[in-house]
């Protein structure tokens, strides 16, 4: 049997049986220096399209690799099409929030400044080279996008038909998410949070009065924005989401 590589990396290209591949200054250090991998040495490589195909390294050169296809080991399969609207954080926990959100298999990922957001820049190539690196590790054979900010009154006026949206509300008011998510079904959806300190109660009350917009509660304790977030995620998931389909958790250490 054919050893199966460990080691996968994205690439934009089309992958097919026998194409050559050539990988970036970054991936060849990677394979080169830090895992001191040889010429011949499997690799694992997806694009979001073409599912996962095993890779041979054929050569290195100055800041460069190029890989050779071998065949496909995974088919490419839908994944779940659930977003994350957040107001951004600092930068050590919104680096988190989007390693972890990948992790718990989000489509997609939109800053929205809200009327409490503090931080006014967001290094939109740090999150995708974080979304990239945490979808590497896990298995997924897509990468989320990540979009522009956007202020959150614009993003709830763009938002689409048909896709609903489950409000993170901190305010006690709402119904706890378990209650809330057993009278609904899957299908398009998302995840609002507010930055810290929360939503204002203009914004609370605006966005309750949406007919797309289920508003949930997260439980007694004041949560972090970013690890309210993940728990929404993780809520959804296992109640209308993937977690659902009994194949078990694939665990890499």
């Amino acid at each position: 049997m054919a050893f199966e590589p460990r080691t996968r990396l994205y690439v934009a290209d089309d992958l097919a049986a026998g194409e050559s591949v050539a990988l970036d200054a970054s991936q060849a250090h990677y394979l080169k220096t830090v895992l001191r991998l040889e010429r011949g040495s499997p690799v694992a490589l997806f694009n979001g399209r073409d599912g996962e195909w095993r890779a041979l390294i054929e050569s290195f050169g100055k800041g460069t690799c190029a890989v050779t296809l071998d065949g496909r080991t995974r088919e490419q399969v839908s994944e779940p099409d659930l977003w994350l609207a957040f107001a951004p954080v600092k930068r050590a926990r919104i680096d988190f929030l989007v390693e972890k959100a990948t992790e718990l298999g989000v489509s997609a990922l939109q800053p929205v400044l809200t009327e409490r957001t503090q931080v006014e820049r967001v290094n939109l190539e740090r999150l995708r080279a974080n979304v990239r690196e945490a979808a590497e590790q896990t298995e997924r054979l897509t990468l989320p996008e990540v979009r522009e900010p956007l202020p959150l009154q614009r993003a709830i006026d763009l938002w689409p038909a048909g896709r609903r949206l489950l409000l993170c509300d901190e305010s006690g008011r709402s119904a706890d998410i378990a209650s809330a998510l057993h009278a609904e079904q899957p299908g398009a959806w998302g995840v609002l949070t507010g930055p810290e300190g929360g939503f204002t109660e203009r914004e609370l009350d605006a966005l309750r009065n949406l007919p797309f917009v289920c508003a949930i509660g997260l439980g007694p304790r004041v949560l972090r924005a970013d690890t309210a977030a993940l728990a929404a995620l993780a809520v959804f998931q296992a109640l209308l989401g993937d977690w659902r389909r009994g194949d078990g958790a694939r665990r890499r250490g």
